[in-house]
């Protein structure tokens, strides 16, 4: 459930920050993400505060606009596992736009934390219209899912010194 925004750190996926020409009557994709309107509303999140948790019903999309969320799982011994770190400009809860209705993960504020909560019925509509928000929307999901890849690919093939040292330098960018 939203309560309140969240921070985090991203590593990795490209940012939405392309903006349109206003004067053409284009779309602003920047201005839609920094912005509150029908379906959108902002969420201020402190410090290790849960946005959602594993289990819960999935209910919006969200965009970090400032500080950090990690999302991770547990599974039924209780073993904590980091899926991701994500930061500003990153989306998360995305999977319930595929028809997913439970959160897969629980996501945890890193820093106090801002984020944009846009509901279901409001991301499809701009998905559908706004031929700049859906382009810049699918460039991340696909640059996040091949981020994904090499992690797990990085995890099946890799000592454990070479994915600290990729670690790092994805944190440091």
């Amino acid at each position: 459930m939203v309560s309140s925004a969240v921070r985090a750190v991203s590593v990795g996926a490209p940012r939405l920050h392309k903006k349109a020409n206003p004067r053409n009557g284009a779309f602003d994709v920047k201005a839609f993400l920094d912005s509150t309107g029908l379906g959108r509303k902002v969420g201020e999140f402190a410090r290790k505060e849960p946005v959602f948790k594993q289990g819960d019903p999935a209910k919006h999309v969200m965009y970090i606009q400032e500080g950090g969320v990690k999302l991770s799982v547990v599974n039924k011994v209780g073993k904590e596992a980091l899926v991701a770190i994500l930061g500003p400009g990153d989306f998360f809860g995305e999977a319930y736009l595929g028809g997913q209705f439970l959160c897969m993960t629980t996501a945890t504020t890193i820093s106090a934390t801002t984020v944009l909560v846009i509901e279901k019925n409001e991301m499809i509509r701009v998905l559908h219209r706004e031929h700049e928000f859906s382009d810049c929307f699918i460039a991340y999901m696909l640059a996040r899912n091949i981020r994904v890849e090499k992690d797990l690919i990085d995890q099946l093939f890799n000592s454990s010194e070479k994915r600290l040292a990729r670690t790092l330098l994805l944190l440091a960018r």
